[in-house]
């Protein structure tokens, strides 16, 4: 049904009437002329997917008022700067893709303690080119075992043990003035089984049973499990579970204690944008939206990526983009490439789903080759991957805070003549330590007898050798091992997006096995890549003498160098290419900005790339590598030596 049959315009001027009456009644005509120029230009937006998702319901008048008037009141809560850094980012609104964004991700408590502590640590973030600071789950969560956070009880309080709200408004000021943009997380697909709505629920309120997803048996949850995986198989089978107070089944796709919002119910999605908008106004410049693909479910599907999901985002877009348009979305959305490019975006929603999305696929590409030593699957299945929308980005890394699933398709893995489930189960086999000459050190994470599904959790050091050579005190090996780190932050830098380094990576931390002495992390062996910040070893990172400060200096030099390039801005074309050597990955990033040639040696062994091949792809005469500064000279071949990569653009000198 088109939205213009469910509203009319005598109706829509009601509306923004009341509204510029009422919320706004007390701002200053400016102020209110500004909200009503923004109004008139997302209105669209925020008609088409809001039709998509209650145009039968008999109340869409009513549901539009009520979802404006929050946009509303958000926008009149909005302090005087955060209205001013909406206007720059509106004037300006490539901010998140220029080459000089780079992303730091870290728990609070595991970096410096509390919010307060982390401004501390400031000039820390600044040493490393830090421009964006993800701060892993901090909203209130339920006692006792909680996903790492992710059973969120109550949105608008901090978890006690890291501080206020407070202290995260003023920690988020600290990090504006010296030019960092925070990001946090918002848990959209569920809630704690203790938070107020579902104590009310369980209490036998039914407008809040209506919250969640519930049966009164067992027909219609059978129904699903028919077709709807597992996502921690062994420590949560199942996707439903019974409490006898209530005398319900409820959808708990992830753990018991995590309960499934119904977005069926537009009262959800009215109460999760209130609660946008309000860290919006706390300073928080990005929201990492967690769980997206699982927000709508369809009988007879895997009720995940479902085109309500994508409606739900494009109508959260729509709406802040008035009231806080110095908001960025972050979709975490782990799924398919075929699934994955709709987070940012595609036919009419192009440019107006969420502005940033993780390239799952490139990090689990970066490690087979790694593995491999060749490079044919990662060259083939980045060609086949769409442009992206030219509003939005990727966000790169080589790792996070999850285990590492193997999202290799079948029909990628065959195009270069690989098995695709033999394929993932050599990745399983090699970094959980089982593959003969294997260098990782790993652990397997939620292994499936039914898939057969074996995904892995280790720190990158771990999973890069270092640490197996380390205990063999093998400097030979040690040097391999730093190299590949090296190289994988080489990749995420230069890809096109913004990189993230996951605190820890920069110092080589390795696997973290004190989580078994404690009783709420013991059964997930992911915190063994989640280590406390090591601060003893980072007073290293400045002496090149040692192992801390070859990865942390060269990381450095490697961000320094990005921010320097104007070529690898987000909007430049990023071109996978064959460079005629299985063990050597190229890459071109080109644009009007400029055009680089990336190229990197996959193997420990040197590899050369013949000069004529460079020049067909356009880079002529000589060569410089803006790595180190050097002219490439007019040699027939390049050489690379083990797991180096170079920057390659044409050089103005003779």
């Amino acid at each position: 049904m088109e939205s213009t049959q469910l509203l009319r315009p005598d109706d829509l001027a009601l509306l923004v009437d009341g509204l510029m009456q009422g919320p706004l009644g007390e701002m200053e005509p400016l102020a209110r002329h500004i909200f009503g120029l923004r109004l008139e230009q997302f209105l669209p937006d925020v008609l088409r997917p809001l039709t998509i998702l209650y145009g039968s319901h008999p109340q869409f008048p009513t549901i539009l008022h009520r979802l404006l008037g929050q946009v509303a009141q958000g926008y009149a809560h909005r302090s005087e700067p955060l209205r001013l850094l909406d206007i720059r980012r509106m004037q300006e609104p490539d901010w998140f893709q220029k080459p000089e964004m780079i992303g730091y991700v870290c728990y609070t408590d595991r970096f410096a303690g509390t919010l307060s502590e982390v401004a501390a640590k400031i000039p820390y973030l600044q040493e490393l080119g830090v421009t964006y600071l993800h701060l892993m789950p901090l909203l209130r969560p339920r006692p006792g075992q909680n996903d790492g956070g992710y059973a969120v009880q109550d949105y608008r309080a901090i978890d006690e043990r890291l501080g206020s709200m407070a202290d995260l408004a003023d920690l988020a000021g600290q990090l504006r003035q010296h030019g960092i943009s925070l990001c946090i997380d918002l848990v959209c697909n569920h809630t704690a089984k203790e938070h107020e709505w579902a104590q009310k629920a369980r209490a036998g309120n039914p407008t809040y049973q209506a919250y969640y997803l519930m049966f009164p048996d067992r027909t219609l949850p059978d129904a699903y499990e028919k077709t709807t995986p597992e996502v921690f198989p062994d420590f949560a089978p199942g996707n439903f579970t019974y409490y006898p107070e209530i005398d319900r089944w409820v959808w708990t796709t992830f753990n018991e204690f995590q309960w499934d919002l119904n977005y069926a119910n537009p009262a959800v999605l009215g109460e999760m944008l209130d609660i946008i908008l309000f860290l919006a106004n706390q300073g928080v410049e990005i929201l990492r939206l967690d769980a997206v693909a699982f927000m709508w479910k369809r009988l007879g599907t895997d009720s995940q990526n479902q085109p309500e999901a994508h409606a739900i985002l494009q109508l959260f877009r729509a709406l802040t983009r008035i009231a806080a348009p110095g908001l960025l979305l972050l979709a975490e959305a782990i799924v398919s490439p075929d699934k994955l490019i709709p987070y940012l975006g595609r036919g009419e929603a192009t440019n107006k789903e969420c502005e940033l999305a993780y390239h799952n696929v490139l990090m689990v590409l970066l490690w087979s080759a790694l593995a491999e030593r060749k490079v044919g699957l990662l060259t083939y299945a980045l060609q086949q991957l769409p442009v992206i929308p030219t509003q939005t980005t990727w966000l790169t890394y080589i790792r996070c805070h999850d285990d590492i699933g193997w999202a290799v398709t079948d029909e990628n893995a065959a195009a270069v003549g690989l098995n695709g489930f033999a394929h993932r189960a050599f990745l399983s086999q090699f970094y959980t330590g089982r593959f003969p000459g294997t260098f990782a050190k790993g652990a397997t994470f939620q292994y499936n007898p039914k898939t057969q599904d074996r995904r892995v959790s280790g720190s990158l050091a771990s999973l890069a050798g270092l640490e197996q050579a380390l205990a063999n005190q093998d400097e030979y090996e040690i040097d391999l091992a730093v190299r590949r780190i090296l190289l994988l932050h080489n990749l995420i830098l230069i890809y096109g997006g913004i990189p993230l380094l996951y605190m820890g990576d920069e110092l080589g931390l390795l696997n973290d096995h004190t989580y078994l002495e404690d009783p709420d992390l013991v059964n997930d062996n992911r915190w063994l890549h989640r280590p406390l910040m090591d601060w003893a070893k980072a007073e290293a990172r400045q002496n090149i003498t040692t192992i801390t400060g070859r990865i942390f200096m060269g990381i450095q030099q490697l961000l320094q160098a990005r921010q320097q390039l104007p070529a690898l801005h987000a909007q430049a074309l990023t071109v996978p290419v064959w460079t005629h050597n299985e063990q050597v990955f190229g890459l071109i990033r080109d644009s009007p900005r400029g055009r680089v040639l990336i190229l990197a040696n996959f193997s420990e062994r040197p590899q050369p790339i013949s000069r004529d091949h460079i020049a067909s792809m356009g880079l002529k005469g000589g060569l410089r590598d803006h790595l180190t500064g050097f002219t490439i000279t007019r040699q027939p071949h390049l050489h690379l030596d083990p797991y180096q990569v170079v920057w390659l653009a044409v050089s103005n000198e003779p």
